[in-house]
């Protein structure tokens, strides 16, 4: 049976608003696309293209994007909020006064607000309070899911309308796996992409496979200490927004955090890579963010925090590499 069509509003008209907008407008659902420029909106209306973000893909006719948030939302029965993550907090300033009663928020974010040190769920708690939220993270490259090629991904709320919200989330190509995990689906989703510049220096100074696995392993390590000092569920770590969007984002140039490694793992500095490109590597904001909270917290985080000293303060990477090698030796589990 087909599934009835859902208002959707998407926040966000980047490459991945655009892709979550394709995948579900394929699956029958309405969609309203938020875009910040107006020239932007209007390309994606006349040409049915977003090549600024999302290049090559011809999107569905259940799209319509606009440049006014109050059209955006005010049908909406779902609000997908797919801005970067430091732009978030003044998103829901804007959307507060035009949201309409008890749709949900289900953040596509992640990362950690750095003015703050706050994960996303608080911050919406701070601008509306009150308002069901819901983490929507996983393995997820933006072109495949708007091609439509097979993603599973982890869909974290607490309510009892979470399979209804959940069914609509989903198509042939997409499923979510629901969760009430939304702490440990955030700083999972978040900290990965620090994980990722990590495990790209790795690949861009030639350490080899070894490296990348030990990398990939100690810092998922890092993760869950984090992740259960904040209250989080440790199987969460397992699923696909913990070991799954690892998996993908440290190991593919696709991925934006993991490309920035690499090239400054070649020699490239930091604010040269960021002068290309248009899209943005949450790992860079989301490694300041997360030094502030494990020192506050006094989580030993020693990846995290090598990549915080590297892009923020400057340190050479070949000294920081010599400091995580001499660190004492310590049991696995610690």
């Amino acid at each position: 049976m087909t599934q009835q069509a859902t208002n959707i509003a998407i926040i966000g008209a980047g490459a991945w608003g655009t892709a979550l907008a394709q995948v579900l407008a394929d699956a029958g659902q309405n969609i309203m696309l938020y875009a910040r420029s107006s020239e932007l909106a209007t390309a994606i209306n006349s040409y049915g293209q977003n090549e600024s973000y999302l290049s090559g893909i011809f999107l569905n006719n259940n799209i319509h994007a606009t440049a006014f948030i109050k059209e955006a939302v005010a049908k909406a029965e779902i609000v997908l909020l797919a801005t970067p993550t430091q732009f978030v907090r003044h998103a829901l300033t804007e959307l507060k006064p035009h949201l309409p009663p008890g749709v949900p928020i289900v953040s596509c974010a992640k990362g950690i607000e750095i003015a703050t040190g706050k994960l996303l769920s608080e911050v919406a708690a701070d601008v509306i309070p009150g308002t069901p939220y819901g983490v929507l993270s996983g393995p997820t490259f933006a072109y495949e899911v708007a091609k439509g090629l097979p993603t599973a991904v982890t869909f974290a709320v607490q309510s009892d309308k979470a399979e209804q919200w959940a069914q609509a989330l989903s198509s042939k190509s997409f499923r979510p796996y629901l969760s009430r995990d939304v702490v440990g689906a955030e700083i999972s989703g978040a900290l990965k992409n620090v994980i990722a510049i990590a495990c790209g220096i790795v690949e861009g100074k030639n350490l080899g496979e070894n490296a990348k696995a030990a990398v990939m392993t100690r810092g998922m390590a890092e993760i869950k200490r984090l992740g259960l000092k904040r209250g989080a569920e440790a199987d969460t770590f397992l699923g696909l927004s913990g070991i799954g969007d690892m998996t993908l984002t440290c190991n593919s140039m696709a991925s934006r955090n993991y490309s920035l490694g690499v090239m400054l793992g070649q020699g490239r500095k930091l604010v040269n890579i960021l002068a290309e490109r248009n899209t943005v590597a949450e790992g860079v904001t989301t490694a300041r963010a997360i030094a502030l909270n494990a020192n506050k917290l006094q989580v030993d985080m020693p990846i995290s925090t090598a990549i915080d000293k590297i892009l923020h303060q400057e340190a050479d990477i070949n000294a920081v590499i010599d400091g995580l090698l001499s660190r004492d030796l310590k049991p696995e589990c610690q």
